[in-house]
């Protein structure tokens, strides 16, 4: 029945198929565009990648983020960034707000079956959580980084789960099960599978790892005394993995004979992770030069999109919803314009005048404007990147036209766009009557005292040095509604430092629990690294039930301070898990 309503939709529509594709978005994390032999790299091999863009169509010029967050928020909505209240990769800033419509919402309104395998880094708390954003299903971490790949802690739907093995292939694999399904059940689907990888740290299993720790690099970045080279070998090792995963959903699509009608799109979430052979671009991640923000776009149709399509117009993520929507022959869920255009007259070869554009970057501050031929960068120098696609000569002197008419534009774009990014007041969501858990990490709480985190960049870090009275943990928190909540802490203390009296509180309502049992926990993640990380080691904590509280509806500070400290410490502290008792309201 179901099928058939999207028919009949799809008839009205004018579109000549007699189902609705289904869609499959792979984003790679910190993988740059030179990180694929179909770029022309030859330290590594990329063939079932290589063969999006063999079998489908390739954009030659495609841009993303500096930075991850933004190209997700981006992808998810069809708008810049700042307009979703996205400014930074952690501790709440990389939230998109709750009136922003998504890419999930606009295909399940269409009655298609939603799922998210990877990493989300959009929002942890609900409605921010990937099950508010139009997504049936989501299994993965809501963070912006993880500590570990190997059979890590993560979460289904909410709930926390132990992952099973190399996380790449156990994304993929649960992906493949929610395709399976839906075909099964008749219904189309979309599928989102935002990879982690090659995303520090650098672990890799050893089938691929192999293969490159002691590889000769023939490629080299365009200064090439500043590459790392375990730190690259690792990496074009992870990108190998992907591949191999990538390859493995295209023969899932084969099994289940859907791979006709199944739009397959390719893209990264910002330059590489470090400097390796990148086609000479400058910049990385983090940068808003060419080489931080493009990325290869691949998008195979084969029912609809001719071999070997070369999209010469240079396009964005933020036009990914508009076309995705567009080949689905779908309205989109969001009233709000959106920055993006439909590539789909590009991908089907359809003629036409293509309106010319510019394509703005942005990030803590620092903006760029893109044409078709020129780049403008954030320090007010433009380049000719037909002529010079290394930015290596300004020509803003020669051309000073040019130059002044970007600038005018740059300096509009901040005005009406990045002006809507605005200050963050918005409180962590706790007990929401719309869903069961909650997780409240280390991550997102503002220490006090002598409290310290494990590591400077907070998305897998937990708090250690909790010695005296003084000390505390608080998030800004929002309960959705009145309920009773059974809290879970994760804590590590070794022993005879166990004993402390700890106390969480809300608005005047109290919980107090007694830390019975030591648990020593070794710093780990260590044994799984290719090379030292710069984040945090992870730690396998302990969960114990503290009890029940009841909060009622409303903001108010959510404080956690111990009231007794026997031994030399009260806890390292990683994670509080809230669970509405009877389930949602």
């Amino acid at each position: 029945m179901k099928r058939t309503i999207l028919f009949l939709s799809f008839f009205l529509c004018g579109l000549a198929s007699a189902n609705p594709p289904n869609i499959v978005v792979i984003l790679t994390d910190d993988q740059g565009w030179g990180d694929l032999s179909l770029s022309g790299n030859k330290n590594l091999s990329t063939p079932n990648i290589d063969s999006l863009a063999r079998d489908g169509a390739s954009v030659d010029r495609f841009f993303v983020c500096p930075v991850c967050s933004p190209t997700r928020a981006e992808f998810l909505t069809g708008r810049y960034h700042v307009r979703g209240g996205v400014y930074s990769t952690s501790a709440g800033g990389e939230r998109l707000d709750l009136d922003e419509q998504t890419i999930a919402d606009t295909f399940k309104a269409a009655g298609y079956a939603t799922g998210a395998f990877g990493k989300w880094h959009n929002g942890m708390q609900y409605p921010y959580h990937p099950n508010g954003r139009g997504f049936d299903e989501f299994y993965g971490f809501c963070s912006g980084h993880w500590g570990n790949y190997f059979s890590p802690p993560l979460e289904r739907n909410g709930q926390l789960v132990q992952g099973k093995g190399f996380c790449i292939d156990d994304f993929t694999n649960k992906a493949m099960a929610f395709m399976e399904k839906a075909n099964t059940d008749g219904k189309p689907f979309f599928a989102y599978l935002p990879y982690n990888t090659p995303h520090s740290p650098m672990q890799v299993p050893d089938r691929w790892w192999d293969k490159f720790k002691d590889k000769k690099i023939a490629m080299h970045f365009r200064d090439a005394k500043r590459e790392n080279p375990p730190h690259l070998r690792c990496a074009l090792a992870m990108c190998e993995n992907i591949d191999w995963n990538v390859g493995r959903i295209l023969k899932k699509l084969d099994a289940l004979k859907i791979a006709d009608d199944t739009i397959v799109v390719f893209f990264h979430d910002n330059g590489p992770n470090g400097w390796r052979w990148n086609g000479g671009m400058k910049g990385r991640k983090g940068s808003t030069d060419e080489g931080g923000v493009r990325s290869p776009l691949l998008v195979r149709w084969p029912k609809a999109i001719p071999k070997a399509t070369r999209i010469k117009p240079i396009a964005a993520v933020l036009d990914l919803l508009p076309t995705l929507a567009d080949c689905a022959g779908i309205p989109v869920a969001s009233k709000k314009p959106l920055d993006g255009r439909s590539l789909k007259p590009l991908l089907l070869g359809q003629k036409g005048r293509w309106p010319e554009r510019i394509i703005f970057s942005h990030w803590k501050g620092r903006v760029s404007a893109r044409t078709q031929t020129h780049r403008l960068d954030h320090t007010g120098k433009l380049f000719d990147m037909t002529a010079d696609p290394g930015q290596r000569i300004d020509i803003s002197k020669t051309n000073p036209a040019l130059a002044t008419r970007l600038r005018e534009e740059v300096a509009r774009w901040k005005k009406t766009v990045a002006v809507e990014l605005g200050e963050d007041t918005r409180p962590f969501v706790i007990g929401h009557p719309d869903f069961e858990w909650t997780q409240i990490p280390a991550r997102d709480a503002t220490a006090h005292g002598g409290l310290k985190r494990s590591n400077r960049f907070p998305n897998c870090t937990y708090f250690t040095n909790w010695t005296k009275l003084d000390d505390q943990l608080t998030w800004l928190a929002e309960v959705g509604a009145d309920g009773r909540f059974e809290v879970t802490l994760h804590y590590a203390v070794p022993k005879g430092s166990e004993g402390a009296v700890l106390e969480l509180s809300h608005n005047g309502n109290r919980l107090r629990h007694t830390i019975a049992q030591p648990h020593e926990a070794p710093a780990r993640g260590q044994e799984h690294d290719r090379v030292p990380r710069a984040e945090s080691y992870v730690k396998d904590f302990k969960a114990v039930n503290m009890g029940v509280i009841a909060l009622k509806k409303g903001k108010g500070e959510l404080t956690l301070r111990a009231l007794k400290i026997p031994g030399d410490e009260a806890l390292e502290f990683r994670l509080l898990m809230l669970r509405r008792m009877g389930g949602r309201r």
